[in-house]
């Protein structure tokens, strides 16, 4: 058995300077822009939601603007293959996450807990 839920909305931004695409979000949806960690903040920019909500994280890229989702999960491998019967397929395999693409053509992670409180929340779902 694994548990699962959706971690963050990741804005892909073909950008300059995240930062500065991060205060338009900050400013455009009422959340501050947390400080980045020194060695992330010229790839990656936080705002502060709710914690009840899933996280809102820009990452600077080098392909097309766009938004995905990220799916955390105590168990990488256990997920990635129960999204695989699902029709999903690996993309591409990184030490702490996996990107799929959907049967739809949308691309997405599978990552290891990023909010706090994952390990005790009633919201995630747990998987046979």
């Amino acid at each position: 058995m694994h548990k699962s839920r959706l971690a963050a909305f990741v804005l892909d931004s073909k950008v300059d300077d995240i930062q500065r695409a991060g205060e338009f979000w900050s400013q455009a949806l009422g959340y501050q822009l947390l400080p980045s960690d020194p060695d992330w903040a010229e790839r990656y920019a936080y705002l502060d939601n709710p914690s009840s909500e899933p996280r809102l994280l820009l990452q600077k890229v080098e392909h097309p603007s766009h938004i995905h989702l990220d799916i955390e999960t105590d168990n990488i491998q256990a997920e990635v293959e129960r999204l695989s019967k699902l029709g999903a397929f690996v993309v591409k395999q990184m030490p702490r996450w996996t990107v799929m693409e959907s049967p739809t053509g949308h691309r997405f992670c599978v990552v290891m807990p990023q909010r706090a409180d994952f390990p005790q929340s009633s919201d995630v779902k747990l998987w046979p």
